[in-house]
């Protein structure tokens, strides 16, 4: 990881990628992007307006196209989407252009933290817990594969979740 000026937060809805990030990014001294914010900004509308006119899979290209840009800058720190390790051109973007730090969660607490989203359009109209169970299957082998660093954020504040990427990153350069 020495040499690698990005950080980016990978992980499912409500690991706390955002609210991470934000605090992280003041610590290294770096820009914070969120992904989805980003994509917001650039169209003008929110994520679930998107969904709904392009499905998912016009809202994955919009993903795609921001994260090949936002990666490309440096230093930064990056959040991501929830499902943005879905497509191989943004592992690959990610993976190759800094350090991926996966936060890690449970469905419980994923489920406790999103409950009351209204931006969540792959939530509409399901048993949430359930739906996250299932994205977790699908989403946790990606996240594993890019991961260069893996932090559990279940029952931690956002300071220690930090304290604590910033330990595994310095610990795992040589020196």
């Amino acid at each position: 990881m020495l040499g690698k000026r990005n950080i980016f937060l990978i992980g499912p809805m409500g690991s706390g990628k955002s609210a991470v990030g934000k605090l992280l990014a003041r610590h290294v001294r770096a820009p914070f992007y969120d992904s989805d914010a980003e994509i917001e900004i650039r169209t003008g509308v929110d994520i679930p307006y998107i969904f709904e006119k392009e499905g998912e899979a016009g809202f994955r290209e919009r993903e795609r196209e921001v994260i090949d840009l936002l990666t490309a800058m440096e230093p930064v720190v990056v959040s991501t989407g929830g499902g943005a390790i879905l497509l191989p051109e943004n592992r690959a973007c990610l993976a190759g252009r800094g350090v991926v730090v996966y936060l890690e969660t449970s469905v419980d607490q994923q489920a406790g933290r999103v409950q009351h989203g209204r931006h969540r359009p792959l939530l509409r109209d399901v048993d949430p817990a359930q739906k996250l169970g299932e994205l977790m299957a699908i989403r946790e082998p990606l996240y594993r594969g890019i991961a260069d660093v893996t932090v559990a954020t279940d029952g931690r504040k956002v300071q220690q979740v930090v304290d604590r990427i910033l330990r595994e990153i310095q610990g795992a350069a040589p020196g």
